[in-house]
């Protein structure tokens, strides 16, 4: 579906434009009129002639041409019937801004007939029950809210709530935005469709998302590869908490999990930033539209105070940001520049004894920004508001100095204010021209500071993850020794033993097995086995294993289920790994095991397919990875050999098309010795779910 003609229309129909001014139809129009819309804008009202200057006519099909886009603002019910006739004249697509379909219970068959009505015609609708969307580069308002006209820009905003996109239409922060997107019910588009048609509009430098659902992973995949493709900077806010997957619901893999950790993978693995409110959504997109990536270590912190520099630094620490030490030559060259009270670090505090002096500021910012450790040159600063003359020239000539230092510095500059009012816009507006970010906030300027030292993604890597995603309905479980035959049939080391369905097979599988042994009923409608007392551990002898046999037998509803009898493994680092497919892309979840799953939830998400190198790299990330890497006297397990399992697992997700394996625990050793010790890793219990 190509939105080119919606997105940048070179013509606009409003339908329901009328001279009442409490209508979205005369809002619209007036927005039109107002921003001098560079083309043909007309109306369609049965007995208006004009409204607004602007020529009116009865029906779509009695315009003079056919427009590239429309807006309709008539009631619910006349919009099936306007799509139909707007898909046979060939028009360009559709803003619906009417409410009263999906959201309201009886709406939801008006909605479907609209979005069958456009499907036919492959024609793109926005909405319903949405504010609409502005071009601004084109001074295309099809917006049924209040616009103001601003200068446009690179900043293209795609939000599935409307008041945000309202917010930043009238925000006073220098945006410069390029379009601007209200999502409304997504009946016929979603924000992944929009993000696609962007990332391939010129002038586009960076999209903010505002997501209250995923939607189609594998759009939203190749919006990110072609955003990546372009080096077009991507910031996401997601709302609402996770949403359990359907065939997690009988694992942990869900709740340590959730969509949105699969989501904020996906887009980290982007090279996008993961935001966490609409301030600092929109403060992100400005800043990578205007300013410069540099992929490296970490981010140093300029000010001229020493509170400031606490605070930045207690922040970035808490945000596990790197402020990384200053090198030594870096120092050498800072010492001769600074004043005699200043502290020489990172954060530098450098006071204000400089304060006015342009170059000395300059020199500063520049020589900081050398250090080869640093991706980003974070400057703190804060313009007093209403000040004398005096005043006002000293503190001009402190930003700059900074601007100046940018102009030939290694790594970029970007400046923050330390509260949102201290830095009003046409000084941001100011940096911005010099193609210096300026962000509003201290802990904002050290996210962003963040997200702009960050790689852009791998596009081949972002569209095979989008290869294999798309909507799945779970399907039938396996029992335990069928998900465990499937896993050994890949390479997955599990536990030997068999299976027994009376006591003749027992008996022999004791003979034939080394004790310890563990006995479980192996059913596929059993996946929490010690609920309900499903199983025997320790087993030594035969007439152990009879016992328990019997017992286990006469449990209520399982008494013919087979036992699975396996070699109790030798206890080791207790891990949970498992694979799903239930969330925007299939993922493989890697964590602490065993009791630690519900107690600290320590896991990290990686996007299939992956590799053993991402894998051990993500093991090393958790909270826990001393456990794994010698901690307290421990021995360090096989990092490799548990890498190389998960892949394994991740993979037969992908090549079985299953819903969900959770390994959990997986026993992780040390490396193999020549002493003979447990070493590598083994899937003591599996759980595996089929896609229908």
């Amino acid at each position: 579906m190509n939105l080119d003609r919606l997105l940048a229309p070179r013509s606009v129909a409003v339908v329901g434009a009328s001279p009442r001014v409490d209508t979205y139809g005369h809002q619209t129009l007036d927005n039109l009129v107002a921003a001098q819309f560079d083309g043909p804008v007309f109306g369609v009202h049965p007995r208006e002639t004009e409204v607004l200057g602007v020529p009116c006519f009865p029906t779509l099909s009695d315009l003079p041409e056919v427009p590239d886009a429309i807006v309709i603002a008539t009631p619910a019910a006349t919009v099936p019937g306007l799509i139909e006739e707007a898909g046979q004249l060939g028009i360009g697509g559709a803003v619906v801004i009417a409410a009263g379909f999906a959201e309201v219970e009886h709406g939801r068959a008006l909605q479907q007939r609209l979005r069958e009505n456009a499907l036919r015609y492959d024609m793109p609708v926005c909405g319903p029950n949405g504010n609409g969307l502005v071009s601004v580069v084109r001074r295309a308002p099809l917006w049924g809210d209040g616009y103001n006209i601003a200068p446009p820009g690179g900043v293209a905003l795609v939000s599935q709530s409307g008041n945000v996109a309202v917010n930043a239409i009238g925000a006073a922060r220098a945006l410069y935005l390029h379009t601007v997107v209200s999502c409304g019910n997504q009946a016929v588009l979603e924000a992944a469709d929009y993000l696609v048609a962007l990332a391939q509009q010129e002038g586009v430098r960076s999209v903010a998302l505002y997501l209250e659902a995923e939607g189609d992973g594998a759009q939203l995949a190749e919006g990110l590869a072609l955003c990546a493709e372009r080096e077009i900077g991507v910031a996401v806010l997601k709302s609402g908490r996770s949403t359990l997957g359907a065939s997690a619901a009988a694992a942990h893999t869900g709740a340590v999990a959730g969509d949105a950790k699969v989501l904020r993978a996906l887009v980290e693995e982007a090279g996008g930033a993961w935001v966490d409110d609409p301030h600092e959504l929109l403060e992100t997109a400005k800043a990578m539209a205007h300013g410069r990536r540099k992929v490296a270590g970490g981010v140093a912190v300029i000010t001229c105070s020493g509170g400031d520099a606490a605070i930045s630094a207690d922040e970035a620490d808490r945000l596990e940001i790197p402020l990384p030490p200053l090198a030594e030559e870096t120092k050498a060259a800072l010492k001769p520049i600074v004043p005699h009270a200043a502290t020489i670090g990172n954060p530098l505090d450098y006071t204000a004894m400089l304060w006015g002096d342009v170059e000395g500021i300059a020199d500063i910012v520049r020589t900081t920004a050398s250090d080869p450790s640093l991706g980003q040159v974070l400057v703190y600063y804060d313009l007093p508001q209403k000040m004398g003359a005096a005043a006002t020239y000293s503190w001009n000539s402190q930003l700059d100095g900074i601007l100046l230092a940018n102009q030939d510095s290694v790594a970029p500059v970007i400046v923050a204010s330390t509260l949102p009012d201290l830095l009003p816009e046409d000084m941001v507006d100011k940096c911005l021209q010099r193609g210096v970010p300026a962000v509003w906030g201290l802990t904002t300027g050290i996210k962003v500071a963040d997200a702009m030292r960050r790689p852009f993604g791998d596009p081949a890597r972002l569209r095979a993850m989008g290869a294999i995603a798309g909507a799945a309905e779970p399907g039938e479980w396996l029992a335990e020794h069928e998900a465990k035959t499937m896993l050994a049939g890949v390479g997955v080391p599990v536990p030997s033993g068999g299976l027994a369905t009376g006591r003749d097979e027992l008996t022999a599988l004791v003979a034939a097995l080394d004790g310890p042994l563990a006995l479980k009923v192996s059913s596929p409608d059993l996946q929490h086995k010690t609920d309900i007392g499903a199983l025997e551990l320790g087993v030594t002898n035969v007439d152990e294993a009879l016992e328990a046999f019997d017992r286990l037998r006469s449990i209520v509803g399982y008494e013919t289920s087979p036992v699975l009898v396996e070699q109790m493994a030798e206890r080791g680092t207790e891990l949970l790994i498992a694979a799903r497919r239930d969330s925007v892309v299939p993922c493989l979840v890697v964590g602490l095991g065993g009791v630690w799953v519900e107690m600290v939830g320590d896991a990290t998400v990686i996007p299939l397919p992956t590799d053993v190198g991402r894998v051990a790299e993500a093991l090393l990330t958790l909270r826990g990875a001393s456990l794994l890497t010698g901690g307290r006297g421990r021995p360090p397990v096989d990092i490799d050999a548990l890498a190389e399992l998960a892949v394994r697992v991740g993979q037969l997700l992908i090549d079985e098309k299953l819903m969900v394996i959770e390994l959990n625990p997986v026993f992780a050793y040390p490396k193999a010795r020549d002493d003979g010790a447990t070493a590598g890793a083994i899937a003591v219990d599996a759980v595996v779910r089929r896609t229908a």
